[in-house]
């Protein structure tokens, strides 16, 4: 059987973070399609549990939404750090002040598989400890601890809508019901 294969990859616009290009598939039957291909850096997250079964969310503006939505704690690799884990520690500690003692990684996920290569490493944390690292000029963040049971009925409702936020909290609760962490 004759297998899907890209012909050719063409850069079409280089932003500061991202480069969009034009994929040329051959589909097995031998026709031609156009797909838009989005690369940005990996990124990572961290869902950070206190000893009161809070979480710590941060809320901040997203231009995509026009809006203001509550995530964890996450950003792009920088070329410095050697794993997704320490991404996630360092974005704790920037957005939260906060950084686990313990973690727990969760899951790699492919952010939108059809359009970004971009995938984020999930991490849970958990035995918080104070650190605050100096705060990214370019964010604009306010932190909000929020019991456990809330965040997850903020899912279900509507009021939680990022997906690594999402994947985190089920799989917090998830991991909690198994005992493993």
């Amino acid at each position: 059987m004759k297998e899907t294969k890209r012909l050719d990859r063409i850069l079409k616009y280089e932003a500061h973070r991202v480069k969009v290009y034009e994929d040329v598939i051959e589909l097995p039957d031998g026709q031609i399609r156009h797909y838009d291909y989005v690369k940005n850096r990996d990124g990572a997250a961290m869902l950070l549990v206190d000893d009161e079964e809070r979480v710590l969310l941060v809320r901040q503006y997203r231009n995509v939404e026009d809006a203001y939505t509550l995530e964890i704690p996450a950003g792009v690799m920088d070329p410095g750090d050697r794993t997704p884990e320490v991404t996630a520690v360092r974005e704790a500690k920037e957005e939260t002040g906060f950084y686990p003692r313990s973690v727990y990684p969760v899951a790699r996920v492919l952010n939108a598989a059809g359009l970004f290569d971009e995938h984020t490493s999930i991490f849970l944390g958990k035995d918080l400890a104070e650190e605050k690292l100096e705060e990214d000029p370019d964010e604009s963040i306010e932190v909000l601890r929020i019991p456990v049971s809330e965040a997850l009925e903020m899912v279900y409702d509507g009021r939680i809508i990022d997906g690594k936020t999402i994947i985190a909290i089920l799989s917090y609760m998830d991991v909690k019901n198994r005992k493993k962490f």
